[in-house]
């Protein structure tokens, strides 16, 4: 039997040990920075595998080493996330949160499982390939600063240093047993922005007493949109939205103060920093030509996410031999963000998508919804494949 051949046979072998292990992270979610029983259940599956998991890296990530053949000889780095999101669910499953208030509404437990799956695959197959595959099992991926910038500070992408780093996620917008990919740019970097727009309130029948906030503001979210229409290049996609304007006034009363609260994202270093700069001596120059003052104040949240050119079309390549070409799918920019950007700075990364939509079954909801769920048939496509993924990315001496 090739090796293609026995690691499909030892995924499917293995599918049920992961649904388990999906259901039961799924019955039991936690926040980012929080994943202390997650990480414990994670090191304890590892350990059963006779493998050895460094525990409380950047507070509770876990990682451990595959090694086959010749260790020293190359490292992949496969990576999955762990936390769940501040959300009810409202799915009727038999393994439905039971934490008010929490649920997995973004698939990291099935990243979380499937690639323990991936490592009862490749822990069986150590003799039929050389060189090391680090897991990277991480928290915090929905909350900044993100768990991969603590964990790369934390040493996770040295000693031994991967030569390429590999992600997978789900994506509710792909069938199930279809894969996708992009080369080069694919997720945008996440910046939040919060404005507080001050002037001198009163009544809304003698505006000429007032310096009004509320004009201030609303001129600003106008004027700020002209930083994309008018100083970005055409072909560096970027979003700037603004989801959250409270004026707690009434009808006649003019408040003292309005706060903003937005996003801004875009796929360029440069021009992130250069449109923050522009937009906040615009917001700050017009509110105090209207006689008021504006605090900007900016939280730095994940750089854009870049796929490794070369990884990625291996990578494709290897999944078109794994799935056959008609379940491999090429991918659009996508304006969401994702801390494994981190990775991707660091060290050629590739970040895949895993599809999970059946329509047939219902199962459509997006990711951050409190009907998100999956067809499980994906489960036994994800560890398979990505043990097939590292097993390939390793013969690149």
């Amino acid at each position: 039997m090739d090796i293609l051949s026995k690691i499909k046979s030892l995924s499917k072998a293995c599918v049920a040990d992961v649904t388990a292990h999906r259901h039961h992270l799924h019955r039991h979610p936690e926040l980012s920075f929080q994943e202390h029983k997650t990480a414990r259940f994670v090191a304890e599956q590892l350990r059963a595998l006779g493998l050895q998991p460094q525990e409380g890296v950047a507070g509770t990530g876990v990682v451990a080493l595959i090694e086959g053949r010749n260790p020293g000889s190359r490292v992949v780095g496969l990576r999955a996330d762990m936390d769940a999101l501040p959300i009810q669910e409202a799915n009727e499953v038999p393994y439905r949160s039971q934490v008010p208030g929490v649920m997995h509404a973004c698939g990291h437990d099935v990243h979380t499982s499937s690639l323990l799956g991936t490592a009862r695959i490749l822990t069986q197959l150590r003799e039929e390939f050389e060189g090391t595959v680090k897991l990277v099992f991480q928290p915090a991926e929905e909350k900044a600063p993100g768990g991969a910038s603590l964990m790369i500070k934390e040493g996770v992408l040295e000693n031994p240093r991967p030569a390429g780093m590999l992600g997978q996620h789900v994506a509710t917008n792909v069938p199930v047993g279809k894969i996708g990919f992009r080369e080069g740019m694919y997720m945008a970097s996440t910046d939040e922005l919060y404005l507080t727009v001050k002037g001198k309130g009163g009544h809304g029948a003698m505006p000429d007493q007032l310096i009004d906030p509320v004009l201030m503001a609303s001129h600003i979210i106008v004027a700020l949109q002209q930083i994309i229409s008018r100083h970005r290049k055409p072909a560096n996609p970027s979003v700037l939205s603004f989801g959250r304007f409270i004026a707690d006034g009434v009808t006649n009363v003019i408040p003292n103060e309005v706060t903003i609260q937005g996003t801004w994202r875009c796929m360029d270093e440069e021009w992130r920093e250069e449109g923050l700069r522009k937009m906040k001596k615009m917001a700050e120059g017009m509110a105090d030509a209207m006689g008021g003052s504006c605090d900007f104040e900016i939280v730095k949240g994940y750089p854009f996410l870049k796929n490794h050119p070369e990884l990625t079309r291996r990578t494709r390549a290897a999944a078109v031999a794994y799935m056959g070409a008609e379940n491999v799918m090429d991918l659009d920019l996508w304006m969401a963000g994702e801390d494994f950007a981190f990775y991707s700075q660091v060290v050629d990364s590739c970040f895949y998508r895993l599809g999970t939509r059946n329509e047939a079954r219902g199962i459509v909801s997006g990711v951050h919804t409190p009907t998100f769920d999956i067809d499980e048939a994906a489960l036994e496509v994800g560890p398979g494949l990505m043990s097939w993924l590292a097993i390939q990315e390793l013969t690149q001496h």
